[in-house]
């Protein structure tokens, strides 16, 4: 990247610096002579480029003020003014009334029809992790708290370096610092813009439209951007670009391993990575800099590029470059596929209305063509002429055919030959050490046991000074100072590296349980989750996309850690330390997450009561939940717990006992294929499930037989066949007959009495509905496998040696 358009990043990124300095100060100060003292004690006043963008970029200065035609101040004047179009200027400008010690509002506030009122508490992003979850109590910031960001903010800029790295350094300093405090503190108006995500965008919307003068050879600034400052954003100065990867759900979990969840998470991270490294090369080949990547998550990504003929022609090499590569390394097992639509600075306002939906719609039908056409006839023919006669074995993880390392393993008394690719052999390799370092290295070169990376390039975790080094990630760590490394969010929770672990750690019977889920309707929440007639669609701009983006990426990438670290619901109501868990993925809008099956049941309505309150509700969550022995197949769980996700996505729209349940908003467990009133068994909404079947029924169970221990199998065991096989109407009598073999004898006490009263009346009420013997028969199945012995399990191992033995035969 050429030195002036770094320092244009860096001054769009600084061009509000002001705001922070005065809100800084109880004194009068203004915003301008605030600018003025900081750029005088770093620079000096004497770098025009930086200083002329930061001081004079608003309308008012470049009215008045001796300002070159060709000075950079105009590029972020234009930016600026896209920005923040249609947020709080738009309605009462610089000018209003300011509450300077205001909170940021949650963009959540304002999703999908919501009209809440939720403030952050003030902060920054740390690394203890927790969760800022919005509140209705509205607590300021302080002036202390502004000097001291104030201060880590100076530390940085004072070792201010024109270079690309500096540039994307500041702006993960800026993320850390500036997350949670708000860009425009108004009083009338909504305050959910962070002050980094405004400074962020226009970084890169200067970015494209330096680019996209330099490519129109336009010199003279301000006649283009300043004087027709009205016609300029009518132009398609923009490509929203994207990009998605195919078959990332068949590459973690297609493997056949006694290390599965070693590998499975080593797989994830892998593809994590390699997302990451592929976005960041096109960026350098862009000569931009990750301001302009929007979002980045599940192996797809929004990034905002300029519009011209040389960019579209690096977008459609660079896909091509890359998918080659796919084919080389890994065959058909994973493509990428882009799209692009054009854009102006009006569309990324939503003018004229629509026209911001429209760009996501064009984007994605541009790549679901590419997807429909993903391979050139030369690409078939080369495939089919693959040289067979040196792939007579396939890796013994991965199953595909190939070049294959041999290696020795000692097993038990026996040493016995492993097949591996150099894929599979170099993850195994490395897989603890991917799992619990916190910083890797991406270098020049693909070499001999290690994991290569698209554009010749090699992942290692061993972090040393190199001439071959091209870039370093940092896993999880808020920056403060300036490093070399580029810091990702990574969901990395774990607490044991095999699911046999998992299993031993378990309640009652040794079985892990599988967490599978995503968002509901994410994709319209993208497209037009701001759109609201009442308040003639304000919202609807890129900036909120962009924040909602980043804040669901901080969720699932780094605030689920937190959850999983810090447990809140248990099913004795005992207090837990930390989660027997581990993330298999967590992606920017769905995870994988494998454990103690108690501990997973658990974790599950953690993560709703969590989403829904980080959300405001605004969003919903769809999961299934498996329950699993140890070395069942990873991939017919994968594909089993996928299923009982969709049936939580299929179910409907519900009013029970005035009581409404939205579509999907689900979490299906105990799925076995049988169906009530269209409902599948075991399907419930989560209010329903944390409520009545654990919070109730369960309950209720563990209570009363946490005294009738002895008794207590057998009378569930008995009740669960009854509701199994009643048909339309269970046998009361054979109930009552169950229930009488428990009843108190003469020697019982009191207590033990009023317990099996309030136990045979909650039991009778439940008995007679079909919607409680639903949740009657999985809060039993709950119970037994808590308190269920392994040697009780025998017929239970026996079906499920039978599924596997089907599926091998499949």
């Amino acid at each position: 990247m050429e030195e002036r358009k770094i320092k244009l990043t860096i001054g769009a990124l600084l061009h509000d610096v002001g705001d922070i300095l005065a809100r800084s100060d109880s004194g009068d100060k203004t915003r301008m002579k605030c600018n003025e003292d900081l750029l005088r004690n770093l620079f000096g006043l004497e770098d025009k480029v930086i200083t002329e963008g930061i001081l004079n970029h608003s309308f008012e200065s470049l009215k008045v003020q001796s300002v070159e035609d060709n000075s950079d101040a105009y590029i972020i004047f234009q930016a600026e003014r896209i920005a923040s179009a249609a947020d709080i200027r738009s309605a009462v400008g610089r000018n209003g009334v300011e509450d300077v010690l205001a909170p940021l509002q949650p963009v959540f506030d304002v999703l999908n029809g919501n009209m809440g009122n939720f403030y952050y508490e003030p902060n920054t992003i740390m690394d203890n992790g927790r969760i800022n979850f919005p509140s209705k109590g509205k607590r300021n910031f302080t002036f202390v708290q502004y000097q001291t960001i104030i201060a880590q903010l100076k530390g940085l800029l004072e070792k201010a370096e024109w270079t690309q790295e500096y540039a994307n350094a500041l702006l993960e300093n800026l993320e850390t610092n500036l997350t949670y405090v708000p860009a425009f503190v108004m009083e009338n108006a909504r305050m959910d813009i962070s002050m980094f995500d405004h400074v962020k965008l226009t970084a890169a919307l200067a970015g494209c439209i330096y680019d996209y003068l330099k490519d129109m050879k336009v010199k003279e600034y301000r006649k283009k951007l300043f004087e027709d400052a009205e016609n300029f954003v009518e132009e398609k100065v923009f490509l929203l670009f994207s990009m998605d990867v195919s078959g990332i759900q068949d590459f973690i979990y297609t493997i056949a391993t006694k290390n599965a969840l070693r590998t499975l998470r080593a797989r994830s991270f892998y593809l994590e990575i390699m997302m990451q490294h592929v976005t960041d090369i096109l960026l350098n080949k862009l000569e931009l800099s990750r301001a302009n990547l929007i979002y980045s998550g599940g192996g797809h990504c929004y990034i905002l590029l300029p519009n011209t003929e040389k960019v579209k022609r690096t977008l459609d090499r660079f896909i091509r470059q890359v998918n080659d590569w796919y084919l080389e390394h890994f065959q058909t097992a994973l493509y990428i596929a882009g799209g692009y639509a054009e854009c102006s600075g009006l569309n990324l306002q939503n003018i004229p209305e629509g026209s911001y939906s429209d760009i996501f719609r064009t984007v994605s039908r541009h790549q679901s063509e590419n997807k429909n056409a993903r391979y050139t006839a030369q690409d078939i023919i080369n495939l089919n002429k693959r040289n067979e006669t040196s792939y007579d074995r396939e890796c013994s993880v991965c199953k595909r055919t190939g070049h294959i390392i041999v290696e020795k393993s000692a097993d038990k008394e026996k040493e016995i030959e492993i097949g591996r690719c150099p894929v599979c052999s170099a993850m195994e390799q490395l897989s603890q050490k991917i799992l619990k370092a916190k910083r890797f290295q991406i270098v020049y070169g693909e070499k001999d046991g290690e994991l290569p990376l698209p554009f010749g390039y090699s992942l290692v975790t061993e972090i040393g000074e190199s001439d071959h080094s091209a870039r370093i990630y940092d896993i999880n760590r808020a920056q403060q100072g300036i490093e070399a490394a580029s810091k990702i969010w990574v969901g990395n929770y774990s607490t044991g590296e095999t699911f046999g672990e998992f299993a031993e750690k378990s309640a009652g019977i040794n079985r892990i349980g599988i967490l599978r889920a995503d968002v509901d309707n994410l994709g319209h929440a993208f497209v037009s989750g701001f759109r609201n007639e009442k308040n003639h669609d304000r919202y609807v701009t890129l900036s909120r996309t962009s924040v909602l983006s980043r804040q669901l990426s901080l969720f699932f990438k780094y605030y689920i850690n937190d959850i999983l670290s810090n447990p809140i619901y248990t099913l004795n109501g005992k207090k837990k330390e930390k989660r027997k868990a581990a993330i298999v993925y967590s992606g920017g809008d769905d995870l994988f997450i494998a454990g103690a099956w108690d501990d997973i049941i658990e974790f599950s309505v953690d993560l709703y009561q969590s989403f829904r309150t980080y959300t405001e509700g605004t969003l919903t969550i769809s999961a299934g939940i498996g329950i699993y022995e140890d070395s069942y197949p990873v991939s017919v769980i994968a594909e089993e717990v996928s299923e009982m996700e969709d049936r939580s996505k299929a179910l409907p729209e519900q009013v029970i006992e005035d009581m409404h349940f939205p579509e999907k908003n689900a979490v299906t467990v105990f799925e076995d294929g049988c169906y009530h009133h269209g409902i599948s068994d075991g399907t419930y909404a989560w209010g329903e499930f944390e409520k009545e079947v654990l919070g109730e029924k369960f309950k209720t169970i563990y209570d009363f037989f946490e005294n009738y221990e002895d008794r207590g199998k057998s009378f569930l065991y008995h009740i669960l066949e009854l509701i199994r096989n009643k048909g339309d109407k269970i046998n009361f009598a054979r109930f009552v007959y169950l229930m009488s073999r428990l009843e108190p004898g003469e020697k019982d006490s009191k207590e033990k009495e009023i317990l099996y009263r309030h136990f045979s009346e909650k039991m009778c009420v439940w008995i007679r509905s079909d919607r409680d013997c639903r949740q009657l028969k999985t809060a039993i199945n709950l119970y037994a496998y808590y308190k269920r012995e392994e040697e009780d399990d025998s017929g239970n191992r026996m079906e499920e040696r039978k599924r596997r033995a089907e599926y091998a035969n499949n």
